[in-house]
């Protein structure tokens, strides 16, 4: 485990913590840790890749437009975003410059490995019902480099990380869709997974 991991039960000391971790290069360029944000005890619990440029400069989780679309999925679906755990598995922005502007590039395996004893301990900690992977590199990190997306998405995952684990797209996804037509059809499947986890949130509670 990371030498910056202290021995706590509290979330908060955990992302005091984290504002610290030097334990992969992105900290440098970065400019702060982005840590996860919800209740400790989140029934539902979601994972993304890393912050992007606007949860960079924010320090929040899912502020940007990838954001937004989780936040209108989630309120298509049912789920109160207040009601979750939030997260990624690099807590820091890695990024090409392009001209002025700071492009979102994807984290190698050292950098998500480094990462990773930072998410087993949110994970320790909320202990939720369902965990809820978004996009192929928090399912690779979580799950191993076997995952694949495409066919592992809306169902669920043999795993003894969460009484239930579930996948779906990245909601940056959506974005990245190459017409309206195609931005559509992303963000119905992913409104149709999300559904799926709602789902599995009621039978949870109800057992």
């Amino acid at each position: 485990m990371s030498d910056f991991i202290p021995d706590t039960n509290s979330l908060k000391a955990l992302r005091e913590a984290a504002a610290g971790c030097r334990a992969c290069p992105l900290h440098g360029p970065a400019t702060q840790t982005v840590f996860g944000e919800g209740p400790r005890r989140a029934p539902l619990m979601m994972v993304g890749e890393m912050p992007g440029d606007r949860e960079d400069r924010a320090g929040h989780v899912f502020v940007g437009p990838a954001g937004r679309e989780l936040d209108a999925g989630l309120e298509r679906a049912g789920i109160a975003r207040a009601d979750a755990y939030v997260t990624n598995v690099v807590k820091h922005f890695k990024f090409r410059e392009r001209g002025k502007r700071r492009i979102h590039d994807t984290p190698k395996k050292a950098e998500v490995d480094a990462c990773l004893p930072w998410l087993r301990e949110e994970l320790r900690l909320v202990k939720p019902n369902v965990l809820l992977i978004l996009g192929a590199v928090a399912g690779k990190a979580l799950l191993g480099s076997g995952f694949r997306l495409t066919r592992s998405r809306g169902e669920p995952l043999e795993s003894d990380i969460a009484p239930c684990v579930m996948a779906t797209i990245h909601p940056a996804a959506i974005l990245r869709a190459p017409d309206g037509e195609a931005r559509q059809a992303e963000l119905e499947g992913f409104v149709r997974d999300l559904r799926a986890v709602a789902a599995r949130l009621t039978s949870t509670a109800a057992g």
